[in-house]
């Protein structure tokens, strides 16, 4: 059989520091936050952040990134551009022409008011590679199981696209 290669979808994920804790986050998928990351693989940034208006807290970042505004009505843990210069966390909610920079990962709006505390912070934001994946390549000689749907086995070396069961993990193939 034919060596297959999956692709997986290409996600950047951050890591929000403050003080001695951190959460994960997905960066969202724009001009925006590949301007961010590109300059994140330069080294982390630091921004300082205070309390707007009892459901956010906002702060300057180093440099102004592309904005693609659109209004929007937040919820706890989303990560917006504002005004091109300025992160906003969520912990509450809001309606508002922001660019989405990304979403805190799994986070409740107890947990994310508990990390983020009460007045100023400091907020090291820094890219997480160590859960990004962007290729997995199965060992060029191993033999694969393909079924269909129904159970069936694939015998043929290039299956038409579709989802399959490869090697027991259910796959699209493009």
């Amino acid at each position: 059989m034919a060596t297959v290669t999956f692709m997986a979808s290409s996600q950047t994920f951050v890591r929000l520091a403050v003080g001695g804790n951190s959460m994960n986050a997905t960066l969202a998928d724009n001009e925006a936050t590949r301007e961010l990351a590109a300059l994140l693989e330069k080294g982390d940034i630091t921004i300082r952040m205070s309390d707007y208006g009892g459901f956010e807290k906002v702060g300057a970042l180093p440099q102004s990134f592309s904005a693609a505004d659109t209004r929007i009505t937040t919820v706890p843990g989303d990560i917006m551009l504002y005004m091109g210069n300025q992160m906003v966390i969520f912990y509450g909610s809001n309606t508002w022409s922001y660019t989405p920079l990304g979403k805190i990962d799994g986070a409740t709006a107890e947990t994310i008011r508990k990390f983020l505390g009460n007045g100023d912070i400091t907020l090291t934001l820094s890219l997480d590679p160590t859960t990004a994946v962007e290729t997995v390549v199965p060992e060029e000689n191993k033999e694969h199981s393909v079924y269909d749907l129904n159970g069936n086995r694939i015998t043929n070396p290039r299956p038409t696209p579709g989802i399959y069961i490869i090697d027991g993990k259910k796959t699209r193939l493009p």
